[in-house]
């Protein structure tokens, strides 16, 4: 171990019993004691525009398997402030944010006006379901391989990602529904026009979500602190750069929703990326 890398050396986690036992005592001391393995990814976590640690996670998969094209697809990005690739736009990436309501939309069109009229970021508005998702890729100029997918969508989240085709992601991120263990294989029935009320119907379980990865190509690499995000890397990608075994049991982190809280500075108004005008 070289002294002077950060990374390896960086104390783990301490979590505080009084403020982060959310979903029972079991899960704050199994995942205290791999915080310190470095092939986990917890430790890496930092928010830079993320909602909470994405940022840092994220990194830190692509410094181990590196990039390709550095696009990205994400959906479910309400007005894009607190996304999982607001920050590589910072990085030079490019994309396509797809988001469902109008009100959101047109937040995005002001906000991100730099980004957008430079040609780096593609936006379209629209309703995601298992039946028109591909359609929207392919007419956006998706096809094929892209270094990152992230989907949120609070709900059917697990049933679009099955039907996904037309794209390759080498990254995988796809929120999961803590509240069940990770031995529970749940996934919410699929509802086309579903919308998230605030209970505890959405998405999937971890297990769910490992099972799906699984037959699509995909090894589970890990989960955010928080119990929010799950990560997937492509299976020909992953070699020996993660935790083993690649499952629900071994990289569960419970809901700590709310306990958590991710500061990076002031709160954003808008995308400061090669801004060059004031955006109201």
């Amino acid at each position: 171990m070289k002294k002077d890398d950060f990374r390896k050396i960086q104390p783990g986690f301490q979590l505080s019993l009084n403020n982060y036992t959310t979903a029972g005592y079991c899960w704050d001391i199994l995942t205290q004691s791999r915080f310190a393995d470095p092939l986990f990814l917890e430790r890496y976590g930092y928010k830079a525009y993320s909602q909470n640690d994405e940022d840092g996670i994220i990194a830190e998969i692509f410094r181990r398997i590196g990039t390709t094209d550095k696009r990205f697809i994400e959906f479910g990005v309400q007005n894009g402030l607190e996304s999982n690739t607001h920050y590589l736009l910072f990085k030079d990436w490019q994309g396509l944010w797809i988001e469902g309501s109008s009100e959101f939309y047109t937040e995005i069109q002001n906000k991100f006006r730099s980004v957008i009229n430079s040609g780096q970021l593609a936006v379209q508005n629209e309703f995601i379901t298992r039946e028109n998702i591909n359609k929207i890729f392919h007419e956006n100029g998706f096809h094929g391989e892209i270094d990152l997918l992230s989907i949120d969508i609070d709900g059917n989240d697990y049933h679009v990602w099955k039907a996904v085709d037309v794209v390759s992601p080498r990254v995988v991120v796809i929120e999961y529904n803590a509240k069940f263990p990770p031995d529970c294989d749940w996934h919410m029935p699929y509802r086309e026009h579903h919308v998230w009320d605030g209970t505890d119907r959405f998405s999937a379980s971890l297990k769910a979500l490992e099972r799906l990865g699984g037959e699509k190509g995909y090894q589970l690499v890990g989960t955010n602190i928080s119990g929010v995000n799950a990560f997937f890397v492509r299976r020909d990608l992953a070699g020996k750069e993660f935790s083993h075994p690649p499952t629900a049991e071994n990289l569960y982190n419970p809901c700590r929703y709310g306990e958590i809280r991710f500061v990076s500075g002031h709160p954003p108004g808008i995308c400061v990326k090669n801004l060059t005008q004031d955006v109201k």
